[in-house]
């Protein structure tokens, strides 16, 4: 039976490091990954999630040191034929670091360096997989290349391994993000690196439920949070990190941004629900505060009216007062007039 291509697909990774067990616990504590020794070489340890074998881990030799060569992972790109690629890339510009090899009951496999400096593997397992769907906890769910030529880099995996541009999103000042794939698959992003502390690399991002709870876990550790964690386009959440030894590596929580606030627990509702209902008391007493002071406003007008009818009726009253003083005079006047009229007629009659 035909094995499934592996062709372009990242299908393993390894971590070179100076010091293996504080590796094996770091790594156990950050992504969650169970260690085991592998059968055909015990010097070699298997990282493998709850879904399987995901990575192994070997020990940075002295003479390795001596050569320049420093902790890092090392991701393993499927190749249907290894010879015919390596071929193919020193063509196009790679540097062999380790000419094509068999690992016994494992598969063939060689080591370059693309035409900026950045290490890749090519694999050829002897039993191969169809493609996974969307990565579990713990498997590796990305892979990022940090260059010093974005252009030329992308030119050089497209003519290799017939990745595709899907993908291209502008960063302002740092350039674009080119995200490559295949097969209609997303398998990765290239930036170009600004300035190039690092030097060209390639950066595995390990997926895990919670990024934030991953970088707290790496700082616990005693590794350090080199960025992030912060939001990525899709949902998901990203952090990159470093682990005690100093080798760089990134988490991805897929699908989910914990941005938000966490709804309250339920301590905390019973807290804002007294804080709702101060806050409606308080708007309460405010109401009957301006109810109040809007009443004492629209009585003043009132007041002052009544004050005014007041002062007219003593004025009146003092009008009436000084007309019936200027009346008693006349109507005197009148009374004596007709008293002396009456005497006169009486005295005619006499």
């Amino acid at each position: 039976m035909a094995q499934p291509s592996v062709q372009g697909r990242f299908i393993w990774e390894g971590l070179m490091t100076e010091d293996p067990a504080g590796a094996t616990a770091f790594y156990s504590k950050v992504v969650g990954w169970r260690t085991e020794p592998w059968a055909a070489d015990p010097t070699y340890t298997i990282f493998a999630a709850k879904s399987g074998p995901v990575a192994g881990m070997s020990r940075l030799t002295d003479a390795l040191r001596e050569q320049g060569v420093q902790g890092h992972w090392l991701g393993f790109i499927g190749a249907d034929d290894v010879d015919a690629m390596v071929a193919s890339a020193e063509k196009l510009g790679a540097r062999v670091i380790r000419p094509a090899s068999d690992i016994d009951q494992v598969g063939r496999f060689a080591i370059l360096a693309d035409p900026q400096g950045a290490a890749f593997a090519l694999f050829k397992p002897l039993q191969s997989s169809a493609p996974k769907g969307v990565p579990k906890p713990g498997e590796f769910s990305w892979q990022e290349l940090a260059t010093t030529d974005d252009q030329e880099a992308f030119k050089f995996y497209g003519g290799l391994f017939g990745w595709q541009l899907m993908e291209r999103t502008d960063m302002g000042a740092m350039g674009f993000y080119l995200i490559f794939g295949s097969d209609g698959v997303q398998r990765g992003g290239m930036y170009q690196l600004s300035p190039p502390a690092l030097g060209p690399h390639w950066l595995p991002y390990a997926s895990v439920a919670d990024a934030d709870k991953a970088a707290a876990a790496t700082t616990k550790a005693g590794g350090r949070v080199l960025n992030g964690p912060m939001n990525v386009p899709g949902g998901g959440r990203i952090a990159q990190l470093a682990d005690p030894s100093g080798v760089a590596f990134a988490v991805h929580a897929m699908g989910k941004s914990t941005a938000a606030p966490p709804p309250p627990k339920p301590a905390a509702r019973k807290v804002a629900r007294k804080a709702v209902k101060k806050k409606a008391a308080a708007k309460k007493a405010t109401r009957k505060a301006t109810k109040k002071a809007t009443k004492k406003v629209t009585r003043k007008p009132t007041r002052k009216p009544a004050k005014k009818k007041v002062g007219r009726k003593k004025v009146a009253a003092r009008r009436a007062s000084s007309a019936r003083q200027s009346v008693r005079p006349a109507a005197k006047k009148a009374k004596r007039a007709a008293g002396k009229a009456r005497r006169k007629k009486s005295r005619r009659k006499k």
